[in-house]
């Protein structure tokens, strides 16, 4: 059997001076290490995607989104997306209040599924505006509430623009397709993911008119996007990816250039003076200078070229031979 080092005497006397501060405990290895927390059973949101690049795919996409409602409501309602977030679905949920339209899609070749949900707001002051009205929203509805067949149609169509906007902002990432699975009311019937898993949530943040505000929210399972990680990072650190558009716009920008105009002088020498000088000046003085090897050519004030000075038939002309150094510094 093992018996203990120290007497209780002992080891009451140790605990006295580490709970006064006599004895100090900072001591030993690795004294400024902590431990942190971790569930192997849990996803981990700090690796892997990067929200970065959903955040420039909704910035494209709200562009696209505000012109497609501009064009089906014949009104500009202020739509504006909020920061990207990675939150746990149950937690996501409780969040909600039924009724809603809470709409699950497919979103080829991603696999799973996701959800859109709109807030009756958005779908009421859509339907004020699409009937000729100010886009006045309605105040909050009882819980077990449907939408009649003319507001479903309307978020059918507020549904056709959010997914061809969307795919146009996937576009430089990945070709995407939309499918609309169901539609429900209650946001707890649509279980895309398990309540402790991650999803990534985007909330579209619109107002209307009138006093008219209300919500868009666009929900991806986190296991989704994993996958297409890779994509995702190189969206951040390469642009939009699209090389044919930037080969258009750098071929279009060089031919606006190269019809630009331009002053060209001509720089023999140059003589240093004061003004004390130069106001004694009269007419017959004789500036001396040395005369150097070559002539500068000044383009718009700049220094361009080292010239050689002569003629070509009747004309005065300059024979190019070397970039100048000023202009290389």
């Amino acid at each position: 059997m093992a018996t203990s080092l120290l007497t209780p005497d002992e080891l009451s006397a140790l605990a006295d001076g580490v709970k006064d501060g006599s004895i100090p405990v900072d001591t030993g290895f690795n004294t400024a290490a902590r431990v942190k927390k971790h569930d192997l059973a849990s996803e981990n949101s700090s690796l892997g995607v990067n929200i970065s690049a959903i955040d420039m795919i909704n910035e494209k996409f709200i562009r696209t989104f505000r012109l497609g409602l501009l064009e089906m409501l014949r009104s500009s309602p202020r739509v504006n997306p909020t920061q990207v977030q990675i939150v746990r679905f149950g937690d996501y949920l409780k969040t909600l209040k039924s009724p809603l339209s809470v709409n699950v899609v497919r979103m080829n070749p991603l696999r799973g599924f996701s959800i859109v949900v709109i807030d009756p707001a958005v779908v009421f002051s859509s339907l004020d505006s699409f009937f000729g009205g100010f886009g006045k929203g309605v105040g909050e509805l009882p819980p077990g509430r449907l939408f009649t067949p003319t507001e479903t149609r309307i978020i059918n169509m507020i549904l056709d623009v959010f997914f061809r906007s969307l795919q146009d902002a996937w576009a430089p990432v990945m070709p995407v397709e939309f499918e609309l699975v169901s539609s429900e009311i209650n946001p707890q019937f649509a279980q895309i993911a398990d309540e402790d898993d991650l999803v990534v949530l985007t909330r579209f943040e619109a107002e209307g008119n009138i006093d008219a505000k209300g919500f868009v929210d666009l929900v991806y399972p986190y296991a989704s996007l994993k996958p297409i990680r890779e994509l995702l990072r190189s969206r951040v650190q390469s642009g939009d990816g699209n090389e044919e558009s930037d080969k258009q716009w750098h071929d279009e920008l060089e031919e606006a250039v190269e019809s630009a105009n331009l002053e060209i002088r001509v720089l023999m020498g140059a003589v240093e003076s004061s003004i004390g000088d130069i106001q004694n000046f009269k007419e017959g003085d004789v500036l001396f200078f040395k005369k150097p090897e070559l002539a500068r050519l000044i383009v718009n004030g700049l220094p361009a070229f080292e010239v050689q000075v002569g003629t070509l038939g009747a004309q005065t002309a300059v024979q190019i031979e070397r970039a100048s150094i000023l202009s290389l510094q």
